[in-house]
Formats: structure tokens, sequence, C-alpha cells
């Protein structure tokens, strides 16, 4: 890691950092405009016999204008540069804040000494010095934020380890990493969450990965298996609809279960293997066990196969359950069905990654009792939308997960975690109001379905 890496030092003087550097500049900038206005007398002004104190009774009224048009450019750059030049305003705020925050903890050494001076024996007066201050770098790049502190072992070193808190609420961002390198620790932030939200338009699956924010992508191929929590007008549906139709952009087989025959039911009167009953919803996930099972198998058998790689090295296309309202669905069966189906389902979240079998359940808070056997521990992707409690948020990320979650009335705002162990802020693609799913989902249905027979015929030979 080189120097220039590293960013900028922040020192105990960068606690007046955005003071001192507005009245620097504006300070420097008034000069030369006054003295620019002033030139013409500058210019003829004899300095040989100027006096300094007669120099007031050569001051007329135009020093004065030139005075107030200077403070105006001045107001005026002022007011541009906070409009245009915003990031850098903030990088001052955020050095200024990383500098207080170590003086108001007192996360440094100091010691007192003695002012030399003429009246010092009268009075003696004694003053701080700062004799060491902890290495922190700060740079902001592509809107993140890496934040590296020395690490040396001293006195102040768990306070160091565990800044994301202080970091997350104190500069209004996100953390996305957390990297322990050779002596650092590397905080990385993500500054202004909801500038990166993207549209129904941008959101892509490709490459074993899904798109869901300018930054964030779920790379399902690596990280298996989606959770995805919220209550009544979090905007879960909203955010199903738009991965089926994500997916449905590829090669990827979807089956969908609705037991409540709601939102998700609907797309059976456009597209195949949609379910809302409990026998063609406990067919289906037997079907699709089986199907993984026997996928496993064949990849086995192919010339190609290799130890190590996955259902999309030989070409084959990936597999999505997704279901919905999952409790309620198991508060419709006995306990001897219930039982059946988690013993299915944790055989297809510990064993789908390979064949290319993935799981997206969604509910509305994940009790321990409907993810026995530590099905919710291999849920890689786990969202959780609108407004959870703190037991909901303790079920879904971990009870020993220290995060700070606040709520803004912000429909399809939550948080997830990407399989990094890392919790940060989520909001999902946005999607236009009157925006019709059912009717897009149909046509995307049609245009893969026309692409299959197309396909076969040319397979058989016939037109």
């Amino acid at each position: 890691m080189t120097w220039k890496k590293k960013g900028n030092r922040i020192r105990a003087s960068d606690k007046s950092l955005v003071y001192h550097f507005c009245i620097g500049w504006l300070l420097l900038l008034f000069v030369e405009v006054f003295l620019l206005l002033n030139l013409q007398q500058l210019l003829v002004t004899d300095w040989k016999d100027f006096n300094l104190l007669h120099a007031g009774i050569t001051w007329t009224a135009y020093n004065s204008i030139t005075v107030l048009i200077a403070t105006g450019v001045c107001a005026l750059v002022a007011f541009l540069y906070y409009h245009y030049g915003y990031d850098r305003i903030k990088r001052l705020l955020h050095r200024q804040k990383l500098a207080r925050m170590v003086l108001e903890n007192k996360w440094y050494e100091a010691e007192n000494t003695k002012d030399s001076g003429f009246f010092t024996d009268l009075q003696s007066r004694s003053r701080e010095k700062i004799v060491w201050f902890p290495k922190i770098y700060y740079q902001m790049d592509n809107g993140l934020l890496h934040i590296l502190c020395e690490i040396t072992m001293g006195k102040y070193q768990e306070q160091l380890l565990s800044l994301e808190d202080k970091l997350e609420s104190g500069l209004y961002c996100e953390l996305t990493d957390k990297t322990l390198h050779d002596g650092y620790i590397e905080y990385t932030l993500l500054y202004d969450m909801i500038a990166n939200r993207i549209s129904i338009d941008e959101v892509v699956a490709e490459n074993g990965g899904l798109r869901l924010m300018k930054n964030l992508v779920w790379e399902y191929d690596s990280l298996p298996h989606a959770l995805i929590c919220g209550g009544t007008g979090g905007g879960k549906t909203y955010f199903l609809l738009t991965i089926i139709e994500a997916l449905l952009k590829t090669n990827a087989d979807l089956y969908i279960l609705d037991p409540k025959n709601a939102d998700l039911a609907d797309l059976g009167t456009v597209m195949g293997n949609v379910y809302h009953t409990k026998d063609d919803m406990i067919d289906c996930v037997n079907a699709f066990y089986e199907g993984m099972v026997t996928r496993s198998e064949e990849m086995k058998l192919h010339p190609n196969y290799r130890t190590g790689e996955n259902y999309a090295y030989l070409g084959l296309a990936p597999q999505f359950l997704i279901f919905d309202e999952y409790v309620a669905f198991l508060e419709m069966l006995t306990t001897k069905e219930s039982t059946a189906l988690l013993s299915q389902l944790k055989k297809i979240v510990m064993l789908g990654r390979q064949a290319g079998h993935f799981l997206i359940v969604a509910c509305q808070r994940p009790d321990a009792k409907y993810f026995g056997d530590g099905i919710r521990d291999n849920f890689n992707f786990r969202v959780g939308l609108g407004r959870l409690s703190e037991l909901g948020y303790g079920m879904l990320f971990g009870s020993d997960v220290k995060k700070q979650f606040f709520q803004k009335r912000i429909k399809g705002r939550g948080y997830c975690d990407m399989g990094t162990s890392v919790i940060s802020e989520f909001y999902t693609p946005l999607v236009p109001k009157g925006y019709d799913f059912l009717g897009t989902i149909g046509k995307l249905a049609h245009i893969r379905q026309d692409g299959q027979v197309a396909c076969g015929a040319k397979a058989t030979g016939t037109d």
C-alpha cells in the first residue's frame, strides 16, 4: 500500500479545516479582486512619498464601491463552489469530523508545556502540546470513502478497530467493507446511498450476478440464496417482481410460489410454473429438489465436467425457486408436512449452488421456528425492507450484530447483507408509477416461448 493510496492524513489542526479553507481562499480572492479594481490608482501612486498615517485621506467613494464588488464576487464564488463543488466540501467536512472525533475522545498523547515569555515568572501559564496523534487517512473515490487507521498495538487500538458505528452515523455513510491490512485497518463506506439507487430498467442479471444498485451486485453464483423480509407497504412485492422481470431476460428457469394467491399468483396468467395451492406448491418444491439431484448426477457424467466448476461452466441455465409468503404457507401445513418441506428446502440451500438451483424466500419476519436446522444461516443475500423491529433485524442478520438501524420514510428502503457479514443501507430499484409488471413479464415470457419453439423447430429440421 503506497502513500498516495492512503489519502489525506488527518491532523489535529483539521478540527477547523472548513473555516480555515473558506477564510483563506475567500480572503485571497477578495484581495486579488480589490487590487485588480484599484490597479489604475495603484499605478499612479507615488510610493516614495507614501505615508501610511496619511493614507486614509485618499480613500474615495470608488474604493468603497470596489470593496462591495469584491465582497459580491466572493459571495458569488462561495455560492457556485457550494453548488458545483459539494463533494469537495463534504471531503473537508469529513476530515474535520474525523479530527474532532480523535480530539473529543482524547485518542492522542499530549504533554503540558509552560509558555516562555517576559511575564512567565509573574503568572505561570501552561498549554497542552500534542506529541502523538494517530495516523488516520481519508480518501473519497467514486462515491466510496476509504478510511485507514494505523494499528500500533497501543492503548487506543480497540477504539480504532471498532469505528464503524461512529463513522456511519457521524459521516452519514454506510459501511460496505472492513479489511485488516498489515499494520492498518481499512473502512470502506458508501457515501450518499440513495444516489446509488437505480431504476428497474437498469437491473441486469449477467455473469452469475444481479445488479440491484449502482454499487451493489448479488453474486448468486458464489453467494447463493436470498432471504427478503418486510412488512406490508415495505416494497417487498415490487422487489420480487423486479427480480423476476430481470431473470426472465436471461436463460434462467423460474418457479414461483404464492400461497396467498395474491400478486405473484397473477403471473400464472402470463407465464408457466406459477403455483398457489398447497398440493401444487409442495409438488413444485419436491420436483425442484429432484431436478437438482438429477442435474448434479448428470453434471458429473458430462464430458467437460471439471471438479470445482459449477453449472455455468457447462452452459446450463440457473434455476430459481421464488417462494413468497413462506411463513404463511408453513402455517397452513400439518407438522408432518412442515417437517418434510423444511427437509427439502434445507437440502436445496446446502447443495444447490454447484448445480445452479437457487432459492429466493420472502416473508414478513424470519422466525427461527420456520427456518429450522440452520437453514436461515445459508441464505447469503439478506434484505430487510420497511420498518422492522430490533427483534426482526436480529432474526434476519443475527442477534450478535452491532449495527444501528435508522428508519426513513422511503418506500423500498431497508438494509442488506450481501453475504460478506457487512450490513449496509439498501434501496430497491425504482419502479415508475403505474408500471405494468404483468404486461411486461407476459411479453418477456412470450418472447422466451417463441425462442424455445424456434430452437425446437430448428433441432427437428421443421419450419
